[in-house]
């Protein structure tokens, strides 16, 4: 079987400290489970730089490893027009972080690209993932559950796409 370059994928929140880096590992943690990691590029960024080059969040470290999902090794990163064109798929954590990414793209090229990450959860509500940043534990678990379950269908839908 011929190699295939990996299907590139960005998760992208406001300051890549909570929802988009755990997106990032538990996407890769169902990927390598799928034993699929050969064929995936995996990353996440925010798009304000106030975090760039820290850990994700205690909070959320902390929930992700109650779940068996490890974040430590990640750090923060400001989202870049080059994301645009660098990646095949680029999710959304809410709507303004959606609002923000097509803003930078300029000539309207990659607007197919990006979209909203609740578009593949089967439980869309809002189609938002809610910003635990400011709240209590049971939110950090809600986002935990809202990413899980959207990134184990994310993983079937471009499974499916990229018969892999």
């Amino acid at each position: 079987m011929p190699h295939c370059a990996p299907v590139r994928v960005l998760f992208v929140c406001l300051g890549n400290i909570c929802r988009s880096p755990l997106a990032e590992g538990v996407f890769q943690a169902a990927v390598d489970k799928q034993g699929l990691s050969d064929r995936f590029k995996i990353d996440s960024a925010g798009t304000g730089a106030w975090h760039a080059g820290q850990a994700p969040d205690r909070r959320m470290r902390k929930t992700a490893s109650s779940h068996g999902i490890q974040l430590d090794d990640l750090r923060a990163r400001q989202f870049t027009v080059a994301d645009l064109g660098g990646f095949d798929h680029i999710y959304a954590m809410d709507a303004h972080n959606l609002n923000d990414m097509l803003s930078l793209d300029r000539d309207t090229a990659f607007g197919s690209r990006v979209s909203l990450f609740r578009d593949l959860d089967p439980e869309p509500g809002d189609g938002q993932v809610p910003d635990p940043y400011y709240g209590g534990t049971d939110g950090f678990e809600e986002v935990f559950r809202i990413v899980d379950r959207t990134c184990e269908a994310l993983l079937l839908e471009l499974a499916k796409e990229y018969t892999l």
